[in-house]
């Protein structure tokens, strides 16, 4: 098929999806530009013959510029294209099964009190798994919150956080995500999107992701760590408590920011101590 046509991978040989390729002409002006597939493979439309400036970018790595030759018939080659990580990016977790470790995580929700203040609720009771893929995109997550652990420090208002006019525990006592959708943005940070179940409703989510990189522990394991934030909407999920006080100034706002510091420690199941 004419076009210019290229591969881009890691110096460890994995595809480096959504690398963008833009084609210059030698005066500078834009000629194409290209997204690549899930295996690093990158096609423009055809080109007029003649000689171009290739430049392979993607978020975390450094861009790699080459001269390319387009035939007669609109067709041309960068041949393969190796990314480098950008200087001082974080080495990424091995692949393969990592645990949540709850010990050592936590999720912290905040939502605005009276229009002027924060209440800051905390969830002790989590598990998941993270499967960590290659490429990176291909990792996914499964992460369970137990409801009805919800914290704020007191116990008359977290009663009336776990009751029907909140999260209603009884008929809905776990909170599920599952991600899959991973997109980096930058050396250390990506999207992850998923969906999240929540009071009975099933949402599309996207956390800002920040990886911290990994190492080992005194016990023995290896660990990863991970922060990721999202700002969600209680209306999305049925959870439309709306107690006005003074001038109308709802009592708990309808925005929440959610907030998830993870440990995950490499392999199928955590330790017994």
């Amino acid at each position: 098929m004419p076009g210019l046509s290229g591969t881009v991978r890691t110096a460890e040989g994995w595809a480096v999806e959504h690398a963008v390729l833009t084609v210059t002409d030698l005066g500078g002006g834009q000629a194409a530009r290209t997204t690549a597939d899930q295996h690093g493979s990158v096609l423009t439309g055809p080109l007029a013959p003649g000689v171009y400036t290739a430049v392979v970018t993607a978020p975390g790595y450094l861009p790699v510029a080459r001269t390319a030759q387009v035939a007669s018939d609109g067709s041309g080659s960068i041949g393969d294209v190796t990314l480098s990580p950008e200087e001082g990016a974080v080495e990424l977790p091995p692949a393969g099964p990592w645990v949540i470790d709850p010990v050592h995580s936590s999720v912290v929700v905040t939502a605005r009190h009276l229009g002027i203040a924060s209440i800051k609720a905390r969830f002790p009771e989590l598990s998941g798994r993270i499967e960590v893929g290659r490429p990176a995109e291909r990792s996914s997550v499964t992460a369970r919150i137990d409801a009805a652990s919800i914290d704020t420090g007191i116990k008359m208002r977290d009663d009336h956080l776990r009751s029907a006019e909140f999260l209603d525990v009884a008929n809905y006592p776990a909170i599920e995500f599952t991600g899959s959708g991973m997109t980096q943005r930058g050396s250390d940070t990506w999207s992850l999107r998923g969906e999240l179940v929540l009071h009975g409703q099933r949402r599309d989510i996207e956390l800002d992701l920040h990886y911290g990189g990994y190492g080992p522990d005194p016990w023995g394991g290896v660990r990863a760590a991970f922060h990721a934030e999202t700002q969600l909407s209680r209306d999305d999920f049925a959870i439309n408590y709306n107690a006005m006080v003074r001038a109308g100034v709802a009592a708990i706002g309808t925005t929440v920011k959610v907030e998830l510091d993870i440990q995950a420690l490499q392999g199928e199941r955590l330790p017994e101590f």
